[in-house]
């Protein structure tokens, strides 16, 4: 296994300083990895997310950030709700830099279990709110001539993993209306990127691998190491900053060569 690059070998992007970023489900896991990214250097970080305890203890964990990161609870299956919340955010403290659209749920499923009411919730849950809020913070973002949207894939899809087909559904018109987002927005200098993470080890993956479960997908990628938030947060942070000013439309994939 690799290690993760210890504080002083990480990339510094002064292009993020005091930029307004806003994280969806950055209480835990990747969502923690962009929300800790972010504050390491330096950017002015909201996030939502509906884990009171988890989102509490990180924001505790870093209150001593040059700026600390503020979190606000928030059900994104509630459309209005969310946009008012933004609404309210931007009014009072301006409009939004830097969208990360991370949070998702992969429960597993078999297509026979799939109600109507259950398909209706997954695609909330995982696809319909990374459009309304994006929604909300676009006009911002337009005044400024300047922003960057990063939607959160993933590799299931392209592996056509089981017990996912919603998930996986959902994942793949991610990657689409990041396309469009990208052609639409360009004119107005907004970018528009999707990074597409491998198996990340999480608390929440870890439920679902046994140790030889996960001894398999290392041994199916190219590169031996394990992911860890830090990987996907350290792509987030090269493709939200003016170093990649040029860079949109287009996927990402952190997997260490899985697919």
């Amino acid at each position: 296994m690799h290690a993760t690059l210890s504080g002083d070998r990480r990339a510094t992007y002064p292009s993020l300083r005091g930029k307004r970023v806003l994280i969806s489900g950055g209480g835990s896991g990747i969502g923690a990895g962009l929300v800790e990214g972010f504050v390491r250097q330096g950017a002015d970080v909201t996030f939502f997310d509906i884990a009171e305890s988890d989102s509490q203890a990180l924001v505790d964990s870093l209150a001593g950030a040059e700026i600390a990161p503020i979190f606000k609870h928030a059900d994104l299956t509630d459309v209005k709700s969310v946009q008012s919340l933004i609404a309210g955010l931007i009014e009072d403290h301006g409009a939004f830099d830097i969208l990360i659209n991370n949070a998702a749920n992969d429960d597993r499923h078999s297509i026979e279990e799939v109600t109507e009411a259950y398909w209706e919730n997954r695609i909330a849950v995982n696809l319909k709110h990374l459009f309304f809020v994006a929604q909300a913070v676009i006009p911002g973002m337009k005044d400024k001539q300047a922003g960057v949207i990063i939607n959160l894939g993933s590799i299931s899809w392209h592996l056509a993993l089981e017990e996912l087909t919603l998930y996986q559904t959902c994942k793949a018109g991610i990657e689409g209306m990041t396309r469009s987002f990208a052609r639409e927005l360009g004119g107005d200098n907004i970018r528009s990127v999707c990074i597409v993470p491998g198996n990340v080890k999480t608390p929440r993956q870890m439920k679902w691998y046994t140790p030889e479960g996960e001894a398999e997908i290392v041994a199916a990628q190219c590169l031996k190491g394990r992911l860890v938030p830090d990987d996907i947060a350290a792509m987030a942070l090269f493709l939200a900053s003016d170093d990649a000013r040029l860079v949109t439309g287009h996927e990402y994939f952190v997997d260490a060569g899985w697919r």
